[in-house]
């Protein structure tokens, strides 16, 4: 099963930040327990890092692409880790999810790859998954008020839309006012290496 298994260079650098980042937001003293539902899991090396790091949570991996799903199992099997489940299929563009219900929501490195309309289904999913009180967390490159913060993420933005028009670094002033609509706020942004943050919304 390991010739399946993806291992991104991204992801093997920003999990020690990320499990940082995530342990303050969803330690015990913030969640007890619960399910972490992961919108576009990707490989499936940050779930099985992050189930292992934060063993009082159920880690719930998802993506659309049976590529990612089957490298996500081989995580699963590797891992052997009794929180961490298989992965189900999930679109965040569709508008039925597997998983109706979660205490905490994820997404890495979806917004940026991926169109727009997913970024939308990611809060609208988001608004009626998770009960108030409850937090979604993203992470990826952003723009604020049109300021990419670095010339890499300018060069990123560029690239990425040469390789899909759909595609590109999200500046928070469009993602804001779709997290309201769904009933979600920023209460906190965490800057995090190579010019990226970690955006944590609230559930109202």
């Amino acid at each position: 099963m390991n010739d399946v298994k993806q291992i991104p260079p991204a992801s093997v650098r920003n999990t020690p930040p990320l499990a940082e980042a995530l342990t303050r937001v969803f330690g015990p003293d913030r969640l007890a327990r619960g399910l972490v539902l992961e919108i576009a899991s990707g490989s499936g090396y940050h779930a099985s890092a992050f189930a292992a790091v934060l063993p009082h949570l159920i880690w719930q991996p998802t993506d659309p692409d049976e590529t990612a799903l089957a490298s996500i199992k081989a995580y699963v099997a590797d891992a052997g880790l009794p929180n961490l489940n298989d992965p189900l299929a999930l679109d965040a563009r569709e508008e039925r999810w597997p998983v109706t219900a979660a205490d905490a929501m994820v997404c890495i490195n979806m917004i940026h790859i991926s169109p727009w309309a997913s970024t939308v289904g990611l809060f609208k999913g988001a608004g009626r998954t998770l009960a108030a009180g409850r937090t979604l967390v993203t992470y990826g490159p952003y723009a604020i008020d049109g300021d990419f913060q670095a010339e890499s993420n300018l060069a990123f933005d560029q690239s990425l839309r040469a390789r899909n028009p759909e595609w590109g670094v999200r500046d928070l002033k469009d993602i804001l006012p779709l997290a309201k609509a769904n009933g979600l706020a920023l209460a906190e942004r965490i800057p995090m290496p190579a010019n990226n943050h970690t955006l944590v919304f609230t559930k109202s």
